[in-house]
């Protein structure tokens, strides 16, 4: 019974230490600049409902394509192709809804709505970002996390007992890689650079490639995991940078930024 009970509270632990680790950082996002004004929530949910068509339609076309349906490799790279198709589409929606969500800006401002988030495009295009990632991480990690709770332990039957932690990082990672992916996305339909448009589906295609690596990884080998996830986080990195870049960040802004924070700080104290 003591042993039983150990088990279950290891099973539980894993699961609140893996639900924080993806989870953790696009939550307080999600409070510190979206959870107050409900324009950008209706957004953030708009965009979610479109991943979720995108998901839809790969399912449909995975379904269509009988010889190839126990390929993994088949649905995963039309399931990139889908999600980027959505998310022009949700470009063109966006961008068709100006005028009216200008007219909900005039008359909100007391509920915190304002014509700055609707002239400044790249606030629009980081909420549609991070709605895309939060469902796709919340897809992609509910199954685990339900398995997480238990019954049963890791490494039973050859499976990877680095799983589940490996499993929680590149959630985290995938959402924060599609929260950058909508303001490059956004910006370079805006401005017409289709360079910065096919980095973003060559990033997203080979960030999901890469995790099919993980399929050799055995329990006692977590080569293939790492193999997957500093890649993965080093193109993160990139597209932070590059999505810093394109809505106007410099490191001139950047240092300006740290130097009021700390200032702000020694007032404080």
């Amino acid at each position: 019974m003591v042993r039983a009970y150990s088990n279950a509270n290891m099973t539980l632990m894993e699961f609140f230490g893996c639900t924080f680790i993806s989870f953790g950082p696009p939550l307080g996002l999600f409070l510190f600049t979206i959870a107050r004004d409900p324009l950008r929530v209706i957004v953030l949910i708009t965009s979610s409902f479109f991943w979720l068509l995108s998901l839809l339609l790969s399912s449909i076309w995975w379904f269509a394509v009988v010889p190839l349906r126990d390929k993994l490799a088949f649905g995963l790279v039309f399931s990139v192709v889908f999600q980027e198709l959505f998310r022009f589409l949700f470009y063109k929606l966006l961008r068709k809804a100006d005028e009216g969500l200008q007219k909900v800006s005039q008359q909100g401002q007391e509920q915190h709505v304002t014509p700055k988030d609707i002239s400044n495009k790249h606030i629009m295009a980081y909420v549609s970002g991070l709605g895309f990632g939060i469902i796709s991480g919340a897809f992609s990690l509910i199954n685990v996390l339900a398995d997480m709770v238990g019954p049963g332990t890791i490494g039973i039957h050859d499976d990877s007992r680095y799983f589940f932690i490996a499993s929680a990082f590149l959630t985290l990672c995938i959402i924060l890689l599609h929260t950058f992916w909508g303001v490059i996305f956004f910006n370079a339909l805006d401005t017409k650079q289709y360079i910065n448009l096919a980095i973003v589906v060559a990033s997203h295609m080979l960030v999901s490639c890469l995790t099919l690596l993980n399929q050799k990884s055995s329990s006692a080998d977590s080569r293939y995991y790492l193999s997957s996830i500093i890649p993965a986080y080093l193109i993160m990195f990139a597209m932070g940078g590059l999505a810093f870049h394109v809505a106007g960040g410099s490191l001139g802004s950047l240092k300006a930024g740290l130097k009021w924070k700390r200032t702000a700080r020694y007032a404080v104290d």
